[in-house]
């Protein structure tokens, strides 16, 4: 049955319907939309008393408070968006983590390593099985072998090596950049095997969606996702 209270909202377009229990989260329950606002306002013209109507500077007032807490909620809203792109950003590394990698070195997938302050470099083989024999070299940008290093028999896993950065002749290998190549083999059969080399962070992107992108000397831009080890 309809109510004069019912006529009141539809004419306004406000429809409140029993034709069936109808769900709805607390949120929704408790949200006054600007449209809703205005809408009672009018309705609260509409019927007011010719001989007592409302008083104009309570209207003014109400319409303040209501846009003042309208603008809380957006910025509520706002800062929520950036407190989740600060955290989660979609992947495992927030972006809060990855800003604070500038000026650090990280330890990631890749090919190319440039010497420390005190010569050589340090790095990484990423096994996919276990391998009876790994061995790495160190080449110069054209392809020059410096040094050739044997891991020997190695696990399932990651196996670190450090080079002083002197080659198989006894001389300082320069200022690189270095080339890694890494072979492994169980046997004789060849095992799937990955160089990891450290690199500096320089500076970090932030993109509308996804992980932060990280420019590493060398090796480009690397996403923060694909970061083993943060040294």
């Amino acid at each position: 049955m309809q109510t004069s209270f019912d006529s009141t909202l539809a004419s306004l377009g406000i429809n409140r319907s029993n034709a069936g229990p109808q769900v709805q989260t607390a949120s929704k329950l408790d949200t006054l939309t600007s449209s809703d606002f205005i809408k009672l306002l009018t309705a609260q013209l509409q019927n007011q008393d010719p001989t007592d109507p409302v008083d104009a500077t309570a209207q003014l007032t109400q319409l303040a408070q209501f846009s003042q807490v309208s603008g809380l909620n957006d910025i509520n809203t706002t800062l929520k968006a950036i407190q989740d792109q600060l955290n989660a950003k979609g992947s495992a590394t927030g972006t809060a983590d990855a800003l604070s990698y500038v000026g650090h070195n990280v330890l990631v997938a890749g090919d190319t390593a440039y010497p420390r302050t005190t010569g050589g470099i340090a790095g990484s083989v990423e096994l996919g099985s276990d391998a009876t024999d790994v061995r790495l070299s160190i080449q110069s940008p054209d392809g020059t072998i410096l040094k050739s290093i044997s891991l020997g028999a190695q696990a399932r896993g990651t196996a670190s090596f450090d080079w002083d950065g002197i080659t198989d002749g006894g001389a300082d290998a320069g200022p690189g950049p270095y080339k890694v190549v890494v072979a492994a083999n169980n046997a004789g059969k060849a095992v799937a095997a990955q160089s990891l080399v450290w690199a500096p962070v320089t500076s970090v992107s932030i993109p509308a969606t996804g992980s932060p992108i990280l420019s590493l000397p060398g090796l480009g831009r690397i996403s923060a996702a694909d970061v083993r080890e943060v040294g």
